[in-house]
């Protein structure tokens, strides 16, 4: 409507004066209302190609979302496992304000304290095979002594008969020396046998056990880790919104969550908007944007556009039970645009999640006064295309100041 009327400023208007005033036409004699199209028909055939391409001069290179929303993520609070609710530590509020590492619930943790007992028991058993094992290293590094005295004493009678068989052969007979060596070889045997034991005994003291202790540390850290488990933290700071798990609950991680958590800091960052795919050529990084939101009446919120997905959500193919078929995609999807305040805090009245309309508007200014050479045509199209930006720019602004009276009022509220 306010393209029309403006068109028809510039057409029907001045038809109508030449009508007028040149040619002495009055209204109720050669004008009435069955002759107004005759008379008026160049202008009112330029009004409508004027407002036509004035309306698609403005929604091309201005394009607007009515898609648009104040996202936030959410993180969804669920356990490791499944089991049942004993405790929960949110009371029984719509929000509740949480600390990251604050507890939430905790489920049933029974069996996952008596495996701690279990792994606690096993490492006590093998501290006392060790301390038993020192034990044992004591009784074979005795054996060891004893071992080696006997040998001493043996190697020290064999030289002492073999000095005096040298001597004087008739003194010692050959059978002596010779029970005397297997005695030497024996005692020599059994210091050899000794010392193994010993070695043996020092492996399992300073391996073996060291080993199967570490093991089972291992194991009662795992015990302990799957314990902590059983209780739920916030991971972040954030909001728990609409906690309704109360004792007894069962949880799965597939099919019932506790609850949704909202971090803090995703929210008040960015609008997400959806615009038409004809506007794919058009839709710019850096981009100026404004948005009008319900949830703030009468406020106009600058935007910039940030990021545009290169990706139309209509286009992707999935593995799946069944081939795909183009025509199933029958709604032509948007192009997804992450847009962020102009300036800072320019969300923070915002809800989020709140639906808004955003405008974004071209912008040709920094190539016109670059000095590039452009043609006249194109000068006067550039500056055209700036111009009825705020066309664009009015009717968001009427829009905003109309929204509660549509809404409070003519929507029957």
């Amino acid at each position: 409507m306010f393209e029309l009327l403006f068109c028809s400023l510039l057409t029907i208007l001045p038809d109508f004066l030449i009508r007028r005033f040149v040619q002495g036409k009055r209204i109720g004699k050669e004008i009435t209302l069955y002759s107004v199209w005759f008379e008026l028909r160049y202008g009112i055939v330029l009004c409508l190609i004027l407002t036509v391409s004035l309306i698609t001069l403005i929604f091309y290179f201005h394009p607007t979302s009515s898609t648009a929303v104040s996202s936030f993520r959410t993180v969804p609070i669920l356990p490791e496992g499944s089991g049942r609710v004993i405790e929960t530590y949110v009371p029984r509020e719509l929000e509740v304000e949480v600390k990251a590492g604050d507890p939430i619930f905790k489920l049933d943790s029974t069996r996952q304290e008596a495996d701690v007992v279990t792994a606690t028991q096993a490492i006590a058993e093998i501290q006392g095979e060790i301390a038993l094992a020192q034990g044992e290293l004591a009784v074979a590094t005795a054996q060891v002594e004893q071992a080696e005295a006997s040998l001493k004493q043996a190697q020290d009678e064999l030289d002492t008969r073999q000095e005096l068989f040298e001597r004087n052969a008739n003194v010692v007979s050959e059978r002596d020396l010779e029970k005397l060596q297997n005695t030497v070889a024996a005692r020599q045997g059994a210091l050899n046998a000794a010392k193994a034991n010993q070695d043996l005994v020092e492996t399992k003291i300073n391996v073996s056990l060291p080993a199967r202790l570490n093991s089972a540390e291992a194991r009662q850290a795992e015990a302990q880790v799957e314990l902590e488990k059983m209780t739920v933290y916030a991971g972040v700071d954030g909001t728990v919104s609409q906690f309704v798990l109360r004792k007894g609950d069962i949880v799965n991680p597939l099919m019932r969550p506790a609850g949704v958590l909202i971090p803090a800091d995703a929210q008040r960052e960015r609008i997400i908007a959806g615009f038409g795919q004809i506007e794919a050529q058009v839709l710019k990084e850096g981009m100026v944007a404004e948005a009008f939101c319900g949830a703030v009446p009468f406020t106009i919120i600058p935007l910039v556009v940030t990021e545009i997905q290169t990706q139309i959500a209509s286009g992707q193919v999935s593995t799946g039970g069944s081939l795909y078929d183009a025509s199933q995609s029958v709604k032509p999807a948007t192009i997804t645009t992450l847009l962020e305040p102009l300036y800072e805090d320019g969300l923070r009245d915002l809800p989020p999640g709140a639906v808004c309309t955003v405008n974004a508007y071209t912008n040709n200014h920094e190539r016109l006064a670059s000095g590039e050479p452009i043609g006249t045509g194109e000068f006067v199209f550039l500056h055209a295309v700036d111009t009825v930006g705020l066309v664009h720019a009015m009717l968001l602004r009427l829009q905003a100041l109309l929204y509660p009276i549509q809404t409070l009022v003519l929507t029957g509220h």
